[in-house]
């Protein structure tokens, strides 16, 4: 499935390289259509200019026409500052002529919170891509083309001469605008195009970074994103990425529903919804920083640096306290330093003599403002399990130029961590001039190499790897779709829960429904001894609570004693609960406790998760997420994951449980919440038994979807409206 045609990319591309471009709402006296005009004008001698408004028959010296209609062509880009009500109106006389694309500055929509807005907004966006005169916002400062130097943006600042290979995408224009533009002229970032989407009415994050995956003058997509409209358009978006070798570096705040949402099972207690992002992104190669410089530092170091030869990291400095914690921030992040070899620490001690110290960090003093800085630099950077030589200094001497030359001549990466004044005009310029990659911290700077290393490893396995897709539903598992959907009910009963599993091939425990006491003492019998009680009702979710869960009875009359108990436990617990019997459940020993669920997020879809079993999971959180379906593969590095699967492979005497088995599991039960998505609001196996031979689900917590009534659909629009912050 392709979320995007050639038209829509057309659009984007009359929208970010436009010919002719009409500013509906242009005034001579400020305001957003003001600074709008004001913008594009800087470039009327490359890009033809027609303001549109009917009080003014010119505009700075540029005729001004009444309306869109009497223009004297269709122009590639309509950019709109209006009161909100008059929008749609332009967008159909624009339409009308012709017009390839829109951009809406204009306020007043969604972000208001009232419904009627939100509605007019729906409408705007239907009409844009109905009409295929796509647009961006509403509720957006506009967008810059700065590799051309064209800038249609309701911004004041539009600043030449920051030409580079980032596509920066914001739904926040005041964001795009403001400290990151800002950053970038100070940092000496260069940027191809600055995108502000506001609130995605039509064109969203990642229509845009669609459209950059083409676009040659850009190699890494930035990005700064409160929400998204559609995770699956995103996730195709990243996949596509991998291809071009494009990395997607992004900031994304704000909090989907599922964080607050009251947990009944254990997945959706320990389901959170940073995790959740930080598990999609990181399952899809997205690059996830915290702040505006990481986003910038960042996206600059991976188009800047080639794929590294080796993970090594080799750090050298005038300074023993700069170079220490440069390297423990290296190693905090799980960057290698490896130790330098007999040949290099010889060759620097023959430099350095009597002072500083040769090692990985290594510590030069004064000999790194010296002509022999380059043999200690190429020592370094020789290292055979050395892929990036970071330098951590302030310049001094001809430094700057024999840092540019190694970067020239070596085939490995050269980065750098000034320490100087970011103010300082002269070394520090000549490094932004010349393209090395720049850190200001040694968090950063570890941050930003992990990163890199961390992309191209997940390209790797990702272009020779298999890819995640849920196979087609069989005939068996169709059926089970169908009785789940004429259930009438949200809740299961465990017995019903492990049927659920079972047509999707996850064992369960052997076991049996029963309604007196002297069924369960024969079913007892022939499950054989010692064996597990329970009651099965679709009302009592948590069971130990309930006091209605018996273990390792081992005879008859504490069967028939534990039965008893058990329904007059759940009697009193719930009076008005369906009990459609007790489960009589062999017990199973030597294995390995996890729990595996399935949440579904609001904006993410179906996520998975596998966890430790017992307090670890509860009390440390020691769990795992990935999106919906996985590869085996994925598997295992959830597993992997998880701290206390360690005990997965034996430990203290015990043997080892099967890691494979577990692995087919979490695939199936990938597969199932794809299958269910729609109906299945939350599933638990917990605990899940993993075995020296196999696996058994012992419980299992199934919840259904409610239908929402129109009430409740009405409500929902609302709360997942994109909307990006006002300008």
């Amino acid at each position: 499935m392709s979320f995007w045609t050639d038209a829509q990319l057309r659009s984007i591309d009359r929208m970010l390289n436009p010919e002719s471009i009409a500013i509906v709402g242009a005034s001579p006296k400020g305001g957003y259509g003001g600074r709008l005009f004001n913008a594009v004008l800087k470039s009327k001698d490359r890009v033809r200019i027609y303001p549109v408004n009917p009080n003014y028959p010119q505009i700075l010296g540029v005729r001004c026409y009444p309306s869109v209609s009497e223009l004297p062509e269709a122009p590639d880009l309509v950019g709109i500052a209006v009161p909100y009500d008059k929008v749609l109106g332009v967008l159909h006389e624009s339409h009308r002529k012709g017009a390839g694309s829109a951009v809406v500055i204009s306020a007043g929509f969604a972000e208001r919170g009232i419904e009627a807005r939100l509605e007019l907004q729906q409408r705007v966006g239907a009409f844009a891509r109905e009409s295929g005169l796509r647009m961006a916002g509403p509720n957006c400062l506009g967008l810059a083309n700065v590799t051309n130097d064209i800038w249609p943006t309701a911004s004041s600042r539009t600043l030449g001469g920051l030409t580079g290979p980032i596509g920066l995408v914001c739904q926040s224009g005041a964001t795009a605008f403001g400290p990151f533009l800002v950053r970038a002229v100070d940092s000496g970032i260069g940027l191809s195009y600055i995108v502000s989407t506001g609130n995605e009415a039509d064109l969203d994050f990642a229509d845009f970074a669609r459209y950059l995956l083409d676009d040659p003058d850009t190699r890494v997509i930035a990005g700064f994103v409160e929400g998204f409209k559609d995770v699956h358009k995103v996730i195709a978006v990243a996949e596509m990425a991998a291809e071009c070798a494009k990395p997607i570096v992004l900031i994304k705040i704000g909090r989907s529903e599922s964080g607050a949402r009251a947990a009944r099972s254990h997945t959706a207690a320990l389901t959170g919804a940073d995790a959740l992002y930080d598990a999609v992104f990181k399952q899809y190669g997205i690059i996830r920083v915290q702040d505006y410089d990481d986003l910038l530092e960042t996206s600059h170091l991976l188009a800047r640096q080639r794929k590294p030869k080796r993970r090594g990291i080799a750090v050298v400095s005038h300074s023993g306290g700069i170079s220490s914690l440069t390297a423990d921030m290296c190693g905090l992040a799980g960057l290698e330093l490896p130790r330098l070899s007999d040949t290099a620490r010889d060759g620097i001690n023959a430099v350095v003599k009597e002072f500083g110290w040769a090692a990985n960090p290594a510590d030069v003093t004064g000999f790194s403002r010296s002509a022999e800085f380059p043999r200690i630099m190429q020592h370094m950077i020789d290292e055979p399990d050395v892929g990036t030589l970071v330098i951590a200094s302030s310049g001094a001497g001809n430094q700057v130029e024999q840092v540019i030359e190694l970067r020239e001549r070596s085939d490995k990466n050269v980065t750098f961590f000034w320490t100087g004044s970011r103010s300082d005009k002269g070394p520090l310029l000549k490094l932004k001039s010349a393209n090395i990659p720049i850190f200001y911290t040694p968090a950063k700077l570890a941050g930003g190499l992990k990163a890199l290393l961390d992309y191209h490893d997940w390209r790797d396995r990702r272009l020779a790897g298999e890819k995640a897709q849920a196979t087609a539903p069989t005939p068996e598992q169709k059926h089970m779709i169908e009785r789940l959907g004429a259930l009438g009910r949200p809740n299961l009963s465990e017995n019903e829960g492990k049927q659920v599993l079972a047509a999707w091939g996850i064992a369960g425990t052997r076991e049996v429904v029963v309604q007196s006491a002297q069924a369960a003492v024969d079913a007892a019998q022939r499950l054989g001894y010692p064996v597990a009680l329970k009651i099965d009702s679709p009302d009592i979710a948590h069971k130990t609570e309930a006091g209605v869960v018996r273990l390792g009875l081992d005879g008859a009359d504490a069967v028939r004693m534990a039965y008893a108990e058990i329904i007059a436990n759940a009697v009193t617990h719930a009076p008005n609960a369906a009990i459609a019997g007790v489960l009589v459940q062999e017990m199973v020993s030597d294995a390995v406790e996890v729990i595996v669920g399935v949440s579904y997020d609001a904006q993410l879809g179906p996520m998975l998760l596998l966890g430790s079993g017992g307090v670890m999971v509860e009390v440390f959180g020691d769990v795992a997420h990935r999106h919906c379906p996985i590869t085996r593969t994925e598997a295992h590095a959830m597993i992997a994951q998880v701290k206390g699967a360690k005990l997965l492979r034996g430990f203290r005497g015990r043997p080892a449980a099967d890691i494979d088995a577990l692995a087919d599991t979490l695939v199936r039960v990938s597969h199932l919440a794809v299958h269910l998505d729609g109906r299945l609001a939350e599933l638990d196996i917990n605990p899940l038994m993993v075995l020296p031979t196999g696996v058994k689900a012992v419980d299992a917590l199934v919840v259904l979807r409610a239908q929402p009534g129109p009430k409740d659909r009405a409500e929902s629009a609302v709360l997942s409206r994109t909307s990006g912050s006002p300008p």
